[in-house]
């Protein structure tokens, strides 16, 4: 079938023009027009009729005629751009009226035309036809009860590739086989029969029913069924809980023993420890049948109750598991989204994922979202809920098509799922699915939903659920014997009977991935590992190949002067076996990837560093070509992977946590550009970083680098809320660093690898000290043998002069070097300054021998942060009754820091003063 769409946006002036140049000399215009010329030529010999009494051209084609065959051109795109505003979508009500514009009159056109013929009608693929077999063709494709919204796709290949599939299915049953619409009532069945029994044996419980939506079981069976068929392997879900019960049992295969005994409150934890976590917040993993005896994986990832919070999680676990298992060939795994309507179109991170859909660092080959739409958000109505037209607005960001779809026609939701799974797979673009439902009960069981809406729930006491509506249908169409179907229901009734009277059942048979074992290889902590780092020092060989090759770059690459400049630096450093921090965590990363483990970085500018230090990747002065320094230390090594983000921390943060869940043999790094910022992603760092160990039994070694310290840069640049991480520390849940020394930094991220289990490393990182003179190690310090230090000792008092020291200073980070400049300065004999590198888990024997080593002196705390700020709150509730310390700080404030250059020079100048003050 051509497309003549183009020739609706031309002007009928210009058409005549041209048809006229055309019939002188077809060549005279371009192709595309000679096509349609043509075919109007072929229309006007007879094969077709014309109207219009204008002027009569050799062929008998008038100017009028061309005239009205644009008018239709102009209708059909209407149609196309606007039809889904008359779908009937809404299964309680008429929808709203959003002034569609698509009536005769409003393409000049009107009921006299009906019976004519017209050209036109090849647009839509049959042929010449009346102008009323055309509108009604249009009407069966565009607005029954699916609204297809795409024509706002720039790429012309892609519309024309849904406008095939929309208007070739205008059958009744969209061309469902007799095979697939019996599956579509045999998961209705389920679907429907589960919430139901529950509703009855557990009355009034929280279960976040499905009722009303049943329709998107079958909706992703079909989406697995139909991905399988096309190399799908795998398929990671997030949604939130309202039906997340209903997809465990009937599409995840959670045996219903397991979720009834949950209900019952006899579930005995898979765990042995942590507080577990509400039974509609739970992940699962599974390997199903289709409806065509394929096997693949599924994966529902948890989801606490901020909603969208798990989309970037389950972006970053798909692409880690593309990456990992199948070569980053994305054909072989999709990510699905299954959003509430509220929430889609209320929740900021929805955009933030969107966005980043189609950038190098975070590409999954698109995503396909699935909207449960429940017009109503808790209590609130849709039209208080958003200002666009569809909850779905968002799609418009990266020209996603949208199906819109009447949740009571299971078939409508089918072939929409199976064209959805087509389309990703043809395009790798995300998708939207807009099933438009509602809720039976109110927010959760308990809950009344007549106080507001009392008009919609008067409707929905009284609509049939999507099983009843179904099994008339085929009923009435011949498709399905009552007999048949009363027995359907009547055998999944008896088999929940039975599995409530404790029948047990055997779970899907499950083969474990190479990740996922090798989870398993990992144990849980316990208080005696963080007794004693691990060694985690290299050989000299090694450090010398790493260092020797971050030196040196291909002779075709031509980097700015600047970092000629800065090699030449570090080269001068490394003739006298030192390291300055750049250097060490380079070297940690290349040691890491020669051991064969992949390492993976995102944040905003990390590929130099905010602060260019890193310089991980060497851009050419000519043509930004991008040289990867530690990609090609040896033939067989892991992979580095850095990536320049966008603008977002609560995506980009959650997309490396779910990194970095599907293995832990990566280490997987988020930097902030100021560790201020993180505090946009403040609900990963609470849902997920802190609490799902203890929740979900999910480790994840991820780090967080959050550069840290006063410079004077004012409030949003100073501190990365030390103090939030510290409350949120218990049950060695994630470990907290500040450290001085570039060999530290080094043991410490090799650290993450190297223990027999997983943390996340929440690291205040340095500004300042990146090129602080004093801030460099020797060599020798990441030799075989060495490991981490959580506590530094002051190495200018000898081991039997600890008795002469009047006053002991306790401190993290950069402020060490400000006591250690002051403390020289006076030549202070009679003080110590002790680094506490690592802040939980608290080294406590290792603070106990210092404790011991300086027994006559005063012990001081001294920090940056404001008193109410910074690490002091922590340790004297760990110290309190046992140890006298006091306090050495700025006084406690509002805002993390001051905004004034002087003044901060000023407070920070006394509390040195201070400290050295007696």
């Amino acid at each position: 079938m051509q497309d003549f769409s183009f020739v609706a946006n031309a002007h009928p002036s210009y058409i005549d023009q041209l048809y006229q140049s055309y019939q002188s000399n077809p060549n005279s215009v371009e192709e595309s027009w000679q096509s349609f010329f043509r075919g109007f030529d072929y229309a006007g010999t007879g094969n077709g009729s014309t109207n219009g009494t204008a002027t009569v051209n050799a062929v008998g084609v008038s100017s009028d005629s061309i005239a009205h065959e644009m008018k239709v051109l102009s209708l059909i795109k209407g149609y196309r751009n606007r039809g889904h505003l008359l779908s009937t979508t809404n299964p309680l009500k008429a929808r709203k009226d959003r002034n569609a514009t698509l009536a005769l009159e409003d393409f000049g056109l009107s009921e006299k035309d009906l019976d004519t013929v017209f050209f036109a009608g090849n647009e839509i693929g049959i042929g010449s036809a009346k102008l009323s077999d055309i509108v009604a063709h249009l009407k069966r494709g565009y607005c029954r009860n699916i609204g297809f919204e795409f024509e706002h796709i720039q790429d012309r290949v892609k519309r024309r590739w849904l406008r095939t599939r929309i208007e070739k299915v205008v059958e009744q049953a969209y061309g469902l086989s007799k095979e697939k619409k019996l599956r579509i009532l045999h998961k209705l069945n389920g679907a429907v029969g589960f919430e139901s029994f529950l509703d009855k044996k557990y009355i009034g419980q929280k279960r976040f029913s499905l009722e009303g939506g049943e329709s998107i079981i079958a909706g992703l069976d079909a989406i697995f069924t139909t991905g399988a068929e096309d190399r799908v392997e795998e398929f990671i879900i997030g949604m939130a809980h309202r039906g997340r019960l209903n997809v465990l049992a009937n599409i995840m295969g959670k045996t219903y023993d397991h979720i009834f005994n949950e209900f019952e409150g006899t579930a005995i934890p898979d765990q042995s420890f942590g507080d577990g976590d509400v039974k509609y917040h739970l992940g699962y993993s599974s390997q199903v049948e289709t409806l065509h005896n394929k096997k693949v994986h599924l994966k529902l990832v948890p989801n606490p109750s901020h909603l969208e919070s798990v989309n970037p999680v389950v972006e970053g676990f798909a692409r880690a598991k593309a990456d990992i298992l199948y070569s980053s060939d994305y054909d072989r795994i999709i990510p699905i989204l299954i959003h509430g309507d509220a929430a889609i179109a209320g929740q900021g991170v929805v955009f933030e994922v969107v966005q980043m859909s189609e950038l190098d660092g975070y590409e999954t080959g698109g995503t396909i979202h699935f909207v449960i739409n429940n017009q109503i958000g808790f209590t609130t109505d849709y039209e208080d809920a958003r200002s666009s037209t569809y909850c779905t607005g968002v799609a418009g960001v990266v020209q996603a098509p949208v199906f819109h779809v009447n949740g009571d026609d299971p078939e409508a939701v089918v072939f929409v799922a199976e064209l959805a799974v087509a389309y990703r797979q043809e395009f790798n673009d995300d998708v939207f699915i807009d099933m438009v439902c509602y809720r039976k009960h109110g927010h959760n069981e308990g809950d009344d939903p007549s106080f507001t809406q009392p008009e919609m729930y008067k409707l929905i006491k009284k609509h049939k659920n999507p099983r009843e509506i179904y099994t008339e249908k085929l009923l009435s169409r011949g498709d399905l014997d009552k007999a048949t179907a009363e027995r359907l229901e009547k055998e999944f009734w008896n088999n929940l009977q039975q599995r409530l009277d404790n029948v047990k059942e055997n779970p899907p048979p499950y083969q474990m991935q190479k990740p996922e074992l090798a989870w398993q290889a990992l144990k849980r902590s316990e208080a005696k590992d963080f007794d004693l780092s691990p060694a985690t020092g290299i050989e000299r060989a090694t450090i010398e190949k790493i260092a020797q090759h971050l030196m040196t770059y291909p002779e075709n690459l031509n980097p700015i002067g600047k970092i000629d400049r800065l090699i030449k630096g570090k080269k001068k450093l490394l003739k006298d076996n030192l390291l300055d921090w750049a250097m060490a965590e380079l070297i940690a990363y290349g040691s890491i990837l020669m051991e064969g483990k992949d390492v993976r970085m995102s944040g905003q500018d990390v590929q130099r560093g905010t602060f260019s230090h890193r310089h991980a990747i060497l851009n050419d002065n000519g043509t930004d070509w991008e040289y990867n320094r530690i990609n090609d230390l040896q033939k067989e090594q892991g992979k580095f992977r850095i990536y320049n983000s966008l603008l977002s921390e609560f995506a980009v943060m959650g997309f490396e946590y779910g990194y970095s869940l599907a293995t832990p043999d990566a280490l997987v790094i988020w930097e902030a550009q100021f560790g201020d910022f993180y505090n946009g992603a403040q609900t990963i760092v609470d849902q997920y970083i802190t609490a799902a160990e203890s929740k979900w039994q999910r480790m994840s070694g991820l780090v967080l680098l959050l550069p840290h310290g006063y410079e004077g840069q004012g409030p949003e640049h100073s501190s990365a809320r030390l103090e939030r991480f510290l409350q949120s520390c218990a049950e060695y849940n994630i470990t907290v660093a500040n450290c001085t020394t570039p060999a530290n930094f080094f043991h410490l991220i090799r650290r993450q690898l190297a223990r027999p289990f997983r943390k996340p490393l929440v690291v205040m990182s340095p500004k300042s000290l990146l090129r602080h003179p004093e801030v460099i190690s020797d060599m020798s310090e990441l030799e075989t043998g060495t490991r981490f230090q959580e506590v530094l000792d002051d190495s200018e008092v000898g081991a039997r002069s600890g008795k002469k020291i009047k006053r002991l200073l306790l401190c993290t980070g950069k402020v060490y070097y400000d006591l250690l400049a002051k403390k020289r300065e006076d030549d202070r004999k009679d003080v110590a300054i002790i680094r506490l590198e690592q802040l939980y888990p608290l080294p406590e024997t290792q603070l106990e021998k210092i404790f011991q080593k300086y027994s006559e002196a005063e012990v001081f705390w001294v920090q940056e942060e404001s008193a109410n700020m910074g690490a002091w709150h922590y340790l004297i509730s760990n110290w309190y009754g046992k140890k006298q310390v006091q306090l050495i700080s700025r006084r406690a404030s509002a805002s993390p820091a001051t905004g004034f250059k002087k003044m901060h020079d000023q407070q920070q100048k006394e509390i040195v003063e201070k400290a050295f003050d007696f």
